[in-house]
């Protein structure tokens, strides 16, 4: 197949959706199909563009054998409702020009994925002006979860967005989703069931490997040796209470052994950093994003992967894909949200639940984890062969790929 891809959100750039498009589509290379991915030049989720990526409306460039075409978008470091419509409807204009005038050839299907949503409006836009079918890829229901918290309340933007949003469903051939939460909710909307594929998030476990060689190095680097870690990793955004991991500090500043590691980028970083000075923790390190592949390294050195979702309604449906990283690498998870995840780490055994935005239960779980050395071992096992089993990166672009062949032809 020939598959023109679109994602805002791309390699280099580090996050899960940018784990989860370039994942996909090396690996429909890696199967023999040719895949032209069109993203923005990297900026999140700082907001700045680098230097080599400035000054130009477009770049293409080969990675992995994915051809790649970078379009230029209003990145804006200041994340307010102006600077982000401005930066998703640049992206939406600028892709749609990419895929008529640069993506070449025929093509056999669009994969747009989404959020953002308005990759959306230009995937609907080259389905007609290419006359191929659409593809349609919800990550997360925009815009009801960006309602939810609380980054949309304008009502005519939510109206246009939702026009938008039902208008892809309808229009898309086929709408991959990653939940059975948002499949339900997709088909409480009247969806019909067949339409809908169900491919979830999962980890590179090829990558993602427990080194020890790794956790030695970092921890020594960090100047952590002999304590026990507790490591976030990921965006520094509106869907993770990391106040409550900074209270769970506050609460174990006593206990010299327990150290916290966030890592990673995001809106709320500046407001994170702040309040560890406003409390002068000393037990807890806070460092900038870290490249992809370095990420493995940073689960190899802790000894807990901390998930502190949120504590709204909608984070019920969430699947994070840090868990199946975290996982991959052999380590335990401390997951905050109850629902589809929750669940999920049951059937795995391979973590402990604790109620969202308590930092006195995380600080009460750290403690007796740091005395059960054996047990995280035992969950960290038990995680990495579940993820093995069931949500490998790989089998899941392949089951993808044989669905999207049978639907296609």
């Amino acid at each position: 197949m020939r598959i023109l891809y679109l994602s805002q959100y791309f390699f280099p750039e580090v996050g899960a959706t940018q784990n989860r498009a370039y994942e996909m589509a090396q690996n429909w290379v890696r199967l023999g199909h040719h895949v032209t991915m069109i993203a923005e030049v990297p900026n999140h989720p700082s907001g700045i563009i680098p230097s080599a990526y400035r000054g130009r409306l477009y770049q293409k460039d080969r990675l992995d054998g994915i051809e790649v075409i970078r379009v230029w978008v209003k990145a804006h470091p200041v994340k307010n409702f102006r600077n982000r419509i401005l930066f998703y409807l640049s992206y939406m204009l600028n892709a749609t020009l990419a895929g008529v005038f640069l993506a070449h050839g025929h093509f056999d299907l669009i994969y747009a994925s989404s959020p953002p949503l308005f990759v959306g409006g230009s995937a609907l836009v080259l389905s007609k002006q290419k006359h191929i079918p659409l593809v349609f890829e919800v990550r997360d229901l925009w815009p009801e979860s960006a309602i939810a918290l609380g980054e949309l309340s304008n009502r005519r933007a939510i109206a246009w967005s939702t026009r938008l949003e039902e208008t892809c469903y309808r229009r898309a051939k086929k709408i991959v989703v990653v939940t059975r939460g948002i499949h339900q909710r997709l088909l409480e909307r009247n969806l019909p069931e067949d339409k809908i594929i169900f491919i979830p998030n999962g980890a590179n476990v090829e990558l993602f490997t427990y080194s020890v060689a790794s956790r030695e190095t970092l921890r020594a680097e960090l100047g952590l040796n002999g304590k026990f870690i507790a490591l976030y990793a990921g965006n520094h955004g509106l869907a993770y209470s990391l106040e409550t991991v900074i209270e769970a500090a506050r609460l174990l500043q006593s206990v010299p052994d327990i150290h916290f590691v966030l890592v990673g980028e995001g809106p709320k970083k500046a407001e994170l950093v702040a309040l560890v000075r406003k409390y002068h923790l000393s037990n807890l390190t806070m460092l900038p994003e870290q490249p992809f592949h370095s990420i493995p390294a940073y689960f190899s050195a802790a000894d807990v992967i901390l998930i502190p979702l949120r504590d709204i309604e909608l984070m019920k449906g969430a699947l994070p894909v840090k868990m199946f990283d975290a996982w991959a690498c052999c380590k335990p998870i401390l997951l905050s949200v109850d629902g589809e995840a929750h669940q999920i780490m049951e059937a795995a055994q391979g973590g402990i639940f604790i109620p969202p935005e308590d930092p006195e239960a995380m600080a009460a779980a750290l403690r007796a984890l740091n005395v059960s050395p054996k047990e995280c071992e035992r969950m960290g096992e038990n995680g990495r062969a579940y993820t093995i089993q069931h949500f490998s990166r790989r089998a899941l672009a392949e089951q993808l790929a044989k669905e999207l062949e049978t639907s296609m032809s």
